[in-house]
C-alpha cells in the first residue's frame, strides 16, 4: 500500500462518517467466463449478477425518488472488473465525443472506486451515451486541495453503450441505454505500489453516480434549460450534492 504520511492532509472525519441512511454494500460474485464487452446486458454470464437497487437522489431521503429508473450490477475474475448499468431515458442526448472532457456536462453515468477505503487516491470513471469516457485520479477530494488526474488512464479499458432509441432526436420516444464496462485491476495503480486483483474477501469503497440534465426542444434539437441545475442520482447516497466524500459511499465486496 502507499506508505502513510503523516503530513498530508486528512479527511474531515465528521463530515465523511455521517452518511444520512446506512451505506450500501455489493457482494461482487466471480464471472463465469471471460465476458466480451459490446453492451448487451442478457448474455448469461451477466445472470450471475444481482442488481443493485434502484439509485435515489445523492442527498437521499431529503429529495424525492428519480423519476427514472437506474440500477447497476458487477462481476470480477482475476484480470477485470466488470461494470453493467441499465438506465431508463425517454431523451437520449449527448454531445460531448473528446475523451477526459468533462463529460457530466452531458447526461452520463459514473463509477468511483477507492480500493483502500481511505478516502485517498481514489478513481473515477464516466461515460455518456456516446461512449465517449473520462477517466481520472484523485490524491484526495477537491475540497482538501486535490486535482484531478485526467493524464491517468485505465490501461486495457473496454467500454461499450448500447441505445433503446435514437440518440439526439426529439422527435422519438426513447427507452433508454445500457453500459458495459471491463477495468483490469493492473489499471489501478495508484492506491498500491503492486496493483493487481482483489483477494476474496476484501473490500472497496464503491459508489455509482448518474447525471441527468433536464432538455427543451429548440431549432428542432435538444438543449438544456437554463438555469436548472443537473440531477444526481446515486447507489449509495450521500446526504449533499459532492460525489468526493468517499468515505460516504458503499462498499463493494468481493466473493470468493
Amino acid at each position: 500500500m502507499t506508505p502513510y504520511d503523516p503530513l498530508a492532509p486528512r479527511p474531515d472525519y465528521e463530515r465523511d462518517l455521517a452518511p444520512p441512511q446506512p451505506a450500501r454494500h455489493y457482494l461482487c460474485r466471480r464471472a463465469s467466463e471471460r465476458i466480451a464487452i459490446d453492451g448487451d446486458l442478457s448474455k448469461p454470464a451477466w445472470d450471475a449478477a444481482p442488481w443493485t437497487d434502484l439509485f435515489v437522489d445523492i442527498e437521499g431521503d431529503l429529495r424525492p425518488r428519480p423519476p427514472l429508473a437506474t440500477r447497476a450490477k458487477l462481476l470480477w475474475d482475476d484480470e477485470r472488473l466488470y461494470v453493467a448499468a441499465e438506465m431508463e431515458e425517454p431523451d437520449l442526448w449527448a454531445t460531448l465525443t473528446e475523451r477526459d472532457s468533462v463529460i457530466f456536462h452531458d447526461d452520463d453515468f459514473e463509477v468511483f472506486l477507492d480500493p483502500s477505503c481511505a478516502g485517498r487516491n481514489y478513481y473515477e470513471f464516466e461515460i455518456n451515451a456516446l461512449g465517449t469516457v473520462w477517466d481520472l485520479v484523485l490524491r484526495q477530494p477537491y475540497r482538501l486541495g486535490g486535482q484531478a488526474d485526467s493524464v491517468w488512464r485505465i490501461a486495457g479499458l473496454e467500454t461499450a453503450v448500447r441505445l433503446d432509441g435514437s440518440l439526439n432526436d426529439p422527435t422519438t420516444r426513447d427507452g433508454g441505454w445500457t453500459v458495459e464496462i471491463a477495468m483490469p485491476f493492473a489499471a489501478f495503480d495508484v492506491h498500491t505500489d503492486r496493483p493487481g486483483p482483489p483477494r476474496p474477501g476484501d473490500r472497496w469503497g464503491l459508489n455509482f453516480s448518474r447525471v441527468d440534465w433536464d432538455l427543451e426542444v429548440r431549432g428542432g434539437a435538444y438543449r438544456k434549460i437554463e438555469g436548472r441545475p443537473e440531477h444526481n442520482w446515486v447507489w449509495s447516497p450521500q446526504g449533499v450534492v459532492d460525489m468526493h466524500l468517499p468515505l460516504r459511499w458503499g462498499t463493494l465486496e468481493f466473493e470468493g
